[in-house]
């Protein structure tokens, strides 16, 4: 058991290790943008990724706002976790929440070129495959499938017990949409850096600061459930934690892929001509994006 003080630096750790991660993650959701402005063009770039974005911290947000200020939810977690009641979300999710699905908005928006006063250009991928469209709707008709049950238990008036389902597991069911969606989501791109051997267009200062986000997060959880001297918190807070390790685990996979298998690579912007340069063991290779044809 923590003494006060320990207590109380244990705090002063947690609420830090809090918005650093908001800031880290929140800053995360600026380069692909911005890389994409400064091309002008989402080449490189799935439309899957920022479209299961868009539906993911959505779910995120939802869940994060009901366990923060639902007397109801807040209540089901507390009989559903006796010893450590009070949920291990804080206001720094819901803040990086909102954020979050602003700018995945934006950065879906760039894939019409002609809202942001681009040309469209030949050969550049707009709509998301099927798989992503299934895991959408599939997605959707869960959480309303887990919505209807609620309701039905509801209006036969059932006791609680440990077989009735509550508002408490539509909750879950957005956390853990919100984790399939995040496993999902970046498999096309990895998929699609590997087919061009490339990772052009991609932003890896995103992978740089999403990779100390979900450090940042991980830590805070912990301190959060050694706190309630309840590890329970860890489990009870399922789509933070799926959220950390995933996150990690992908961006590992996307450093590896820039810095070591594909690049890194730069490119030079003349006029309103893209071009790359790529950099593998010094040799130097100039693609004009526009047409596809080699300068």
């Amino acid at each position: 058991m923590l003494s006060k003080h320990q207590q109380d630096i244990a705090r002063t750790l947690s609420w830090l290790c809090g918005w650093l991660y908001f800031t880290a993650w929140s800053l995360s959701f600026y380069p692909q943008p911005l890389l994409n402005y400064q091309r002008r063009t989402t080449s490189g770039l799935t439309p899957d990724f920022p479209l299961l974005n868009v539906l993911g911290f959505t779910c995120y947000t939802v869940s994060t706002a009901v366990f923060l200020y639902s007397p109801v939810v807040r209540e089901q977690y507390a009989v559903r976790h006796p010893v450590s009641p009070e949920p291990t979300v804080r206001f720094n999710d819901l803040a990086f929440g909102v954020h979050a699905c602003i700018m995945c908005v934006v950065v879906y928006s760039q894939f019409w070129p002609k809202l942001w006063g681009w040309k469209q250009l030949a050969g550049v991928k707009r709509q998301a495959n099927k798989t992503t469209l299934g895991l959408l709707w599939g997605s959707l008709i869960g959480v309303a499938a887990t919505i209807v049950v609620v309701l039905a238990q509801n209006s036969h008036g059932n006791s609680r017990d440990a077989s009735t389902w509550e508002w408490l597991d539509v909750v879950y069911s957005l956390s853990f949409v919100k984790v399939l969606l995040t496993v999902c989501k970046y498999i096309p791109q990895v998929l699609a850096n590997f087919r061009r051997k490339s990772t052009t267009g991609w932003s890896i200062v995103q992978q740089l600061l999403d990779l100390s986000g979900g450090a940042l997060s991980l830590t805070q959880l912990v301190i959060d459930s050694a706190l309630q001297d309840d590890w329970s918190g860890l489990t009870g807070n399922p789509v933070k934690l799926g959220l950390a390790n995933i996150s990690m685990g992908f961006d590992i996979i996307f450093i590896v892929q820039h810095f070591v298998l594909y690049g890194p690579v730069e490119e030079v912007h003349s006029g309103s001509e893209v071009v790359q340069a790529c950099g593998r063991d010094d040799e130097r290779t100039a693609l004009l994006v526009r047409g596809g044809s080699a300068v």
